[in-house]
């Protein structure tokens, strides 16, 4: 037999006699084998006494993860800011933005002591020609020539473009609501419409969905138009004479007044070329005001209105239309309808008297 540290048939065949010491140690006999306890290991145990088999990846670095956060957090401000502004104009604030008063506007017609003088000619406009050499409209310039423009200096707080952009665009209100074929046969008011001031637009509207006597909702308060059933233009070479101020009301506030005399050549609508023409004249004064919003955009706040014109009738409604006395015709007795004294919202009714000096001398 073997030693106690042979295998029990003794040493293998070709094998070095005796075995080696240093492999001793290391070898078992079989009753060591056959005495030895054998021990699956679960999954639970093999993973919380042996090393996982997978290499677990190192945690991403703090720092770059904080860096992406700030990126986004700062694109995300910058997104909110960009939007903000595009929502909320930055030329306006609650603080800056003023109500828009309504316009008051006065409508006084003007009643001749007699007939209505009127001139012929080979032509309408000929006619027209003769009845302005004799008339006090005689030295008027024609058209636009006729509101000219002052001399312009900045105030204390508007620069003098911020100005001249002020009366240039009164200006242009006066000639579409003054001067403009369309709006003055009553074809169209958009031309006037398009300059006014947003928030007096719903007054605007109803003064020609509802057009009313009450010094508010007179159309002839936002422009001159002529009743079409009654009369047309003879010459279309309208005089005109007058002038613009411009000065400022306050800090945020420029105020143009205008004070303009129209004349126009008119005959009866439908009547024949050879037909006679009068003389209608219209003076309008008119106070603007302008904020720097209005001044950008190029639009009008119309505070007053005050219109006087004339030849007309003061017993026929003159707010929805100016309705000319036309040459050989004479006023209608009858004053202008009552005014209640009771009735604190009430406009006055007023009626003047063409003075015989404004007629033309035919």
């Amino acid at each position: 037999m073997g030693g106690p540290g042979d295998p029990p048939e003794g040493a293998p065949e070709g094998s070095p006699a005796g075995g080696e010491d240093e492999y001793r140690s290391v070898v078992f006999d079989e009753s060591f084998v056959r005495a030895a306890r054998l021990q699956e290991y679960s999954a639970q145990e093999r993973m919380a006494d042996h090393a996982p088999a997978v290499r677990r990846r190192p945690p991403l670095h703090r720092g770059l993860t904080r860096q992406v956060l700030i990126l986004v957090l700062l694109i995300a401000v910058a997104f909110v800011t960009a939007i903000y502004i595009g929502v909320r104009h930055p030329y306006s604030t609650p603080q800056a933005r003023r109500t828009v008063e309504p316009l008051r506007m006065t409508v006084v017609p003007l009643a001749p002591a007699g007939e209505v003088p009127g001139a012929t000619g080979a032509t309408p406009a000929t006619a027209a020609e003769s009845l302005y050499a004799h008339s006090p409209a005689a030295p008027y310039d024609v058209g636009a020539e006729g509101i000219p423009l002052p001399a312009t200096r900045g105030t204390a707080h508007f620069s003098e473009s911020q100005v001249v952009t002020a009366l240039t665009t009164a200006k242009d209100y006066i000639v579409r609501s003054s001067l403009d074929p369309d709006v003055l046969t009553g074809r169209d008011v958009h031309p006037v419409r398009s300059l006014i001031d947003a928030d007096q637009l719903d007054q605007f509207d109803q003064s020609f969905s509802r057009p009313s006597a009450d010094g508010r909702h007179a159309p002839t308060g936002w422009l001159i138009r002529l009743d079409p059933s009654r009369a047309r233009l003879a010459d279309d070479r309208i005089r005109v004479h007058g002038d613009l101020r411009a000065t400022e009301s306050d800090s945020g506030t420029l105020e143009v007044t205008a004070d303009h005399t129209f004349v126009y050549a008119v005959r009866r609508t439908g009547a024949a070329r050879n037909a006679p023409v009068a003389l209608f004249t219209v003076r309008r004064e008119l106070t603007f005001r302008f904020t720097r919003d209005d001044l950008r955009i190029h639009q009008v706040q119309l505070v007053t209105s005050f219109l006087q014109a004339g030849p007309l009738s003061c017993a026929e409604d003159s707010a929805s239309y100016l309705r000319p006395l036309l040459a050989g015709q004479t006023a209608r007795t009858g004053g202008p309808a009552g005014t209640d004294p009771y009735a604190t919202d009430s406009p006055t009714a007023l009626c003047g008297t063409l003075a015989a000096g404004a007629q033309p001398t035919v």
